[in-house]
């Protein structure tokens, strides 16, 4: 039973975005933590700037529907 719990608790948690920064973090350790040596190459966000960009980008622009 506790085993459901956990992955319906897992579900909300990534259909409302929560575990955003969570995921975030585990894409930056496969796909760019490597990358140290690059020129180009910058630590992972906070948590607190992945979420104002986060919401920056959701929210900017026109959203209507005409």
């Amino acid at each position: 039973m506790l085993k459901k719990v956990k992955a319906f608790w897992k579900a909300v948690r990534r259909l409302s975005g929560d575990d955003a920064y969570e995921q975030y973090l585990k894409h930056y350790a496969r796909h760019h933590q490597a990358a140290g040596e690059s020129p180009d190459w910058h630590p992972p966000l906070s948590k607190a700037e992945f979420f104002k960009r986060w919401q920056d980008e959701k929210w900017s622009g026109v959203k209507r529907c005409c």
